[in-house]
């Protein structure tokens, strides 16, 4: 297994390595002029480091919530942080185009371009204030997964409220549906530098907890007889989840799948050790997500393919392969 691991993320590197690449030479527009070489090369990057981010941050909260929970179907959006940072990323949306058109957002010192990542970062913790508030330490994980669930349920239904409002204003209406379908498309070189470190931070916390994750898979009494002081940890845990998915929000929308899909496809390779799957996981989360962006727009279209939809229809059908592989793993072992 250790071989395999090493080999692994060798591959995962020179895979992530080769789709960026990818990325900057395929498009739509050729490279072959020079007036627009620079111009596309740069926003290309933009793309791929957006992309990159949130393919990282899905996969590694799904990682770690399927291990927390004990629950293969666990992925990110099951906080309701999710749900939370597309409300608020919405009404940001809304409030820049309705209630402070024009240049009024600057009399409070936002630039345009950082009202929606701020929006969804403020929703994503409110999100979570909502439901640490029933996260006590002897919640049942049951118990939190179906807080998680009202929560999204909820927000969901907000969200589609406002998007009805928005039918007003052709313009501001498409906007509200292309971010809830998710895309990298508008993203500002500003918001990379503002969810970069939140991507970092998450992640190397959410490593530094591996230890005590592993020792959560055994159960949480068997956790708590080896010294692991199960509620905070958890508490803390599911805090970091939600950082990485308000910061794959902001830059990414609302992109299913990912926290889902990339955990089962790495634990047959490299294991169930948290030290090894959450760099794993970033890196083929970034990867798969980058890939799916190259696809979303040179897919011939008349107009380009939301990045969720993408993710949903190749996402979908592997996660199927994988679960049916599994049943019979189970049902011959």
């Amino acid at each position: 297994m250790e071989l395999r691991a090493r080999v692994t993320m060798a591959a995962l590197v020179l895979l992530l390595a080769g789709v960026a690449v990818a990325a900057l030479l395929l498009g739509q527009a050729h490279l072959s002029d020079p007036g627009l070489r620079d111009t596309l090369l740069e926003l290309r990057a933009v793309r791929v480091g957006a992309a990159a981010l949130a393919g990282a941050a899905l996969a590694v909260g799904g990682a770690v919530l399927q291990g927390v929970f004990r629950n293969p179907l666990v992925s990110p959006d099951i906080l309701g942080t999710t749900a939370g940072a597309t409300l608020t990323g919405q009404l940001a949306l809304f409030a820049l185009a309705v209630v402070l058109p024009g240049r009024a957002h600057q009399g409070v010192g936002v630039a345009a371009d950082m009202v929606l990542p701020l929006g969804c970062l403020a929703g994503a913790g409110l999100a979570l204030a909502a439901l640490l508030a029933f996260a006590r330490d002897r919640t049942s994980p049951l118990g939190l997964l179906l807080t998680g669930f009202i929560l999204s349920s909820l927000f969901l239904s907000l969200s589609a409220f406002v998007t009805s409002l928005a039918q007003n204003s052709w313009e501001v209406g498409r906007a509200m549906v292309a971010f809830s379908l998710g895309g990298v498309g508008g993203v500002s070189r500003r918001q990379l530098l503002l969810a970069t470190p939140l991507v970092a931070a998450g992640t190397g916390a959410l490593w530094g907890w591996g230890r005590s994750l592993d020792v959560l898979l055994s159960g949480e009494e068997e956790a708590s007889t080896l010294g692991v002081a199960v509620g905070p940890a958890r508490r803390w845990i599911i805090v970091w989840v939600a950082v990485l998915t308000a910061a794959a929000v902001s830059v990414g929308g609302n992109v299913g799948f990912v926290g889902l899909v990339v955990p089962h496809a790495l634990r047959p390779l490299i294991g169930v050790q948290h030290r090894r799957l959450i760099p794993a996981a970033a890196l083929l989360g970034a990867s798969f997500l980058v890939a799916c962006d190259v696809l979303a727009r040179t897919i011939p279209a008349r107009t380009e393919l939301p990045l969720g939809v993408v993710t949903g229809i190749i996402g979908a059908p592997v996660f199927l392969v994988m679960l049916r592989r599994w049943q019979e793993e189970l049902r011959h072992g």
